[in-house]
């Protein structure tokens, strides 16, 4: 369901760090929306420094930006306690300062998702869709992920 990727400088986030921020990313996603976690997916990008701009110069150091997509229907609050507890991860995880760290959440309706193989329910319906799906299919998701 969320889809998160993480951009930074190339070089800039080691193979460790990106084990631990797909597993914190997973877990604050997890921790704010009750969603399993096998359902999160999180993405990096290296970007090269000649080719990352803020305010039409370059970045000129490190930055790193949070892109995540997840489903319409939660409320501000939980949203906006996801973010944050988002950007503390990375942070913690980088030692990077907050300055330095963006992060955008954007909303999906369900009806216009498909995760493995089957269209997504509303927030707070996981339990429900999930029971109907195929055996198979269960079995399938929950062997994603650690």
């Amino acid at each position: 369901m969320p889809t998160y990727t993480v951009h930074a400088p190339a070089g800039r986030l080691s193979a460790q760090q990106k084990e631990q921020l797909a597993r914190g990313i997973t877990n604050a996603h997890n921790q704010f929306t009750g969603a399993q976690t096998f359902f999160a997916q999180v993405m990096f990008v290296d970007v090269a420094q000649d080719n990352w701009f803020i305010g039409g110069g370059p970045i000129g150091g490190s930055q790193i930006f949070l892109h995540g997509q997840i489903r319409a229907g939660r409320p501000e609050e939980v949203k906006q306690g996801l973010l944050r507890a988002l950007v503390d991860v990375i942070a913690e995880i980088t030692e990077e300062s907050r300055q330095k760290i963006w992060g955008y959440l954007v909303e999906l309706p369900p009806t216009q998702m498909v995760e493995f193989g089957h269209v997504l329910p509303m927030p707070g319906s996981e339990g429900q869709w999930l029971s109907a799906l195929p055996e198979e299919d269960r079995e399938y998701m929950k062997s994603c992920g650690g």
